[in-house]
């Protein structure tokens, strides 16, 4: 699906660019909906702690995390929709209103939430809607999901200063989190398994590499 799109983005830019603000409208009457909802907090295990971000193709989010110190795994899903037990092929269609998600277990002692939420904003274009790159539509927009007030003050605070700092709108939207429903296995770990995948060469490592270049500090010492 994504060699595909990545070959005819281009051609079908005009197309997504109208789908993408017929999409942002009802984007914005179901982020006033969830503004009412208690948000879902996930309990530490073992000392670990989870947090949820969705920032266009999860292949690449996965990825950018699992480079982070303090993070212990990543894993690809759904969250933010209405349905039960999404799938690739139903969240691609749009309508399932979930959002390719990642879930990022980590170790609060040596990475912070907030930093996780720098992190967030540093590795993708913050003010695309609906999309990152040639992936386009409410499947790959931008969403922080936050399970108390701590976080959301947190995400909306940094959100705010990014704003004022680019002078331009923020596309993230700011959710409580509800639940998170994992991806097919095949998604897990996709980049690290097929590096010779079109869309891994020359879209998902890129935007790794851009990451790791602005915060060299975050990054895990090879061995």
């Amino acid at each position: 699906m994504r060699n595909i799109l990545y070959i005819i983005w281009s051609v079908v830019l005009l197309f997504s660019s109208c789908q993408s603000n017929s999409q942002s409208v009802n984007n914005k009457k179901e982020v006033t909906q969830n503004e009412n909802i208690t948000p879902v907090s996930v309990k530490p295990v073992d000392g670990l702690e989870r947090a949820y971000f969705a920032s266009g193709c999860f292949w690449c989010v996965e990825a950018i995390y699992e480079s982070i110190k303090g993070v212990k795994e990543s894993i690809s899903g759904y969250s933010g929709g209405h349905t039960k037990n999404p799938t690739y092929q139903s969240s691609n269609t749009g309508r399932t209103g979930h959002a390719e998600t990642v879930e990022i277990i980590y170790d609060p002692k040596i990475v912070s939430f907030s930093t996780l939420v720098d992190v967030y904003f540093g590795s993708q274009n913050p003010t695309q809607v609906n999309g990152q790159g040639p992936d386009h539509g409410s499947q790959y927009r931008s969403i922080i999901f936050y399970q108390n007030e701590e976080q959301k003050k947190i995400i909306k605070d940094k959100k705010e200063a990014l704003s004022k700092k680019l002078n331009q709108r923020i596309a993230a939207e700011v959710l409580p989190f509800q639940k998170f429903w994992k991806g097919e296995t095949y998604h897990q770990d996709y980049e690290k398994r097929n590096p010779g995948n079109p869309y891994i060469r020359n879209i998902s490592v890129p935007r790794l590499k851009r990451f790791q270049a602005k915060f060299p500090n975050l990054i895990k010492e090879k061995h």
